[in-house]
């Protein structure tokens, strides 16, 4: 009877085992080829006697934000300097008078489709700076509790569920997971613990210079109209080093303005073995579909041997 438990107990337990092997990390993905490369890389660089395997403390992983994490169309960074030129309208009537803000006022937002990546910059330095970090972290605060989207969705339902689930698959495998955007980081700060489970200092974005005064409180810190990084492609890589010290090795953005692909070769070249991801917008259906007219992303990626991520065909769902 002794020997009949053990053998029951073995069985049960060995059912178990597999259970818990068999327990899908991602299941927002489809079953295909780049979900089995990912659960392939992590196993291969988290088994101990692997030829790949890479000690826990190496185990880095970078994403872009606008496009890889949550979306770009429409650009939520785009909507906080629309919130905030808002804001800046009520103080000074007279603005309305003046391009782009007589079309924010307006919310003619065809005109505000026109606007190029420069006249956007100018339009963030105009509504994001002349303030204290105080203010700035409230006003942040205030448009992601209240703000949104042109479709009607939450800020917070912008948010890529499949990637959400990589994030947090990878941290469950030792890897410590960064952002590297060409947004605003402290716009970013106050919802990546609550979207992605990842902590402010393990941002990395576009920076403002500030000039502190000497008041001993929450004031004392004032956003000046000059941009000491803008983290948007070479920048990517360099500011990396600056933050972390170490190359990622898995670094995932997306195709959509060639800004990510230098982060993405900068992590290939590793000494470790390494993984570069890259979405691909390419389903109209479920979200907005676009590509680069010069394709430079994907030409890379094919390039340089990296896993292309089609929305359309790798995510069983996106929000």
């Amino acid at each position: 009877m002794r020997y009949v438990l053990i053998i029951a107990l073995t069985i049960v337990a060995s059912a178990f085992g597999r259970g818990l092997h068999a327990q899908d990390p991602l299941p927002s993905w489809n079953d295909g080829k780049t979900k089995q490369s990912i659960i392939d890389f992590v196993k291969n660089v988290t088994t101990e006697g692997s030829p790949k395997f890479v000690p826990a403390e190496d185990r880095v992983a970078t994403f872009d934000n606008d496009g890889t994490l949550w979306c770009e169309k429409p650009l939520i960074q785009g909507l906080f300097a629309f919130y905030l030129a808002k804001k800046m309208i009520d103080k000074k009537p007279a603005l309305k008078e003046k391009q782009p803000y007589k079309a924010i006022a307006a919310n003619d937002m065809a005109y505000l489709k026109t606007l190029s990546e420069q006249d956007l910059i100018k339009l963030v330095v105009a509504t994001h700076t002349g303030m204290t970090a105080g203010e700035f972290d409230k006003s942040a605060a205030a448009f992601f509790a209240t703000a949104k989207s042109p479709s009607g969705k939450a800020i917070a339902e912008l948010v890529y569920k499949p990637q959400v689930e990589l994030l947090q698959y990878l941290r469950a495998n030792g890897f410590k997971t960064f952002i590297c955007s060409g947004g605003d980081i402290d716009f970013m700060r106050p919802v990546t613990q609550l979207y992605y489970g990842i902590p402010p200092e393990q941002v990395i974005g576009t920076k403002f210079k500030y000039v502190y005064k000497d008041s001993a409180g929450i004031n004392d810190l004032v956003r000046m109209p000059s941009m000491l990084s803008f983290n948007d492609k070479q920048e990517k890589p360099v500011n990396i080093q600056y933050h972390i010290g170490k190359r990622p090795i898995l670094a995932c953005g997306n195709e959509g303005g060639a800004g990510d692909i230098y982060m993405l070769r900068f992590s290939q070249g590793n000494q470790y073995s390494s993984l570069q991801l890259i979405v691909n917008h390419d389903d109209k259906d479920r979200e907005t579909y676009y590509q680069e007219k010069d394709n430079k992303s994907l030409d890379w990626a094919k390039k340089y041997n990296w896993t292309v991520i089609s929305m359309k065909d790798d995510w069983k769902t996106i929000f």
